[in-house]
């Protein structure tokens, strides 16, 4: 048992979380003179370390996720999700969502999709919900921060949130809130060809550089202001507003997170920082939930497919959720890390 533990915290420590890569640009930044002890110092050991490791990651993830994903295209996922019925519909609309694109702008197309083919509309929503927030690339690179308790519970949350999510629309009967130009929308359901190994490692090829051109800025940016909080921000100040002495550290840090716009990479650098300087573990999360699900730019879009009612009720239930879920992770956090 011991030997497993130990072999499981190499892969988490040294596989995923590259504390090697750490240890060699900071001999690297003291060769050249910079004291990686100073403000300034460890800024930069901090940027250059989080941006090769999560770049390092976003490749194989995304061409792992795309080549799976391309078993799975618009046309065959509408027929895979509607010989599903009840409960089961939506927890397969969410199970799909996380091996599909990685911020919620990206989403929102492949919902108006589905909801053209006709499917119901809790489920299209159990789709939406899930994509942006519990895609495999946040379990992976959240159990490199984190540790594999806290990613694969924040997965399974999420699943359950998505779900129950879509199932309260359902039950709703939002139906006539959907634009109509979306339920009038033609479906022309063109069989997709088989692709063969080598034009679907292809597809994953084009897809990694087509996914790195999107997300890199905002991993840069996630990373800068990761290495600013992390070094600059007093902790105390971090502890006052987001740590166990504020009860409302997680509201704040959900509405926080709502204006914002970036995917779970840009974020997990500013998280991780938060964490270190003091955070709670669930409000990091419910920061981390609110970017990546509720960004201002992606309601913005989602308003051209549903109306005003509709679009408040899909706000409220993720927003409620992801409240809800930050307060469970503090309460059992010092059972996680």
């Amino acid at each position: 048992m011991q030997t497993l533990k130990s072999i499981f915290l190499f892969l988490q420590d040294h596989i995923l979380g590259m504390k090697w890569l750490n240890n060699l640009i900071g001999d690297l930044l003291s060769a050249v003179g910079i004291d990686i002890t100073s403000r300034l110092g460890g800024s930069i050991q901090f940027f250059f370390y989080d941006v090769i490791k999560i770049m390092a990651l976003l490749f194989l993830l995304i061409f792992a996720i795309s080549y799976i994903q391309s078993y799975f295209p618009p046309e065959r996922s509408k027929k895979i999700l509607g010989g599903f019925r009840g409960i089961s519909a939506n927890a397969a609309s969410a199970l799909l969502g996380t091996v599909t694109p990685f911020c919620s702008c990206s989403s929102i197309p492949l919902f108006m999709g589905f909801t053209s083919a006709g499917l119901p509309i809790g489920v299209t929503f159990s789709f939406l919900i899930s994509s942006p927030m519990v895609d495999l690339g946040s379990l992976v690179l959240l159990m490199s921060i984190f540790g594999a308790k806290v990613a694969i519970m924040y997965v399974l949350i999420g699943l359950v949130i998505a779900i129950i999510g879509g199932k309260i629309i359902e039950k709703l009967h939002m139906e006539q809130y959907v634009e109509g130009f979306i339920l009038s929308a033609s479906s022309v359901d063109i069989e997709s060809p088989m692709l063969t190994r080598k034009e679907r490692v292809i597809f994953a090829k084009e897809q990694v550089v087509s996914t790195f051109k999107k997300v890199l800025p905002y991993i840069l940016v996630g990373v800068g202001i990761g290495a600013i909080i992390h070094n600059w921000i007093p902790q105390n100040l971090i502890e006052e507003v987001l740590g166990t002495n504020n009860p409302f550290g997680v509201i704040i840090a959900t509405l926080v997170g709502v204006p914002m716009y970036a995917d779970i990479f840009g974020t997990i650098p500013v998280a991780e920082a938060l964490l270190y300087k003091g955070a709670q573990l669930g409000t990091v999360l419910s920061f981390m939930m609110a970017v990546t699900t509720l960004s201002l730019p992606s309601m913005i879009m989602l308003r051209k497919a549903v109306k005003p009612k509709l679009l408040g009720v899909f706000v409220g239930i993720c927003a409620i959720g992801i409240i809800l879920v930050g307060y469970l992770f503090n309460a059992l956090q010092h059972f996680l890390i």
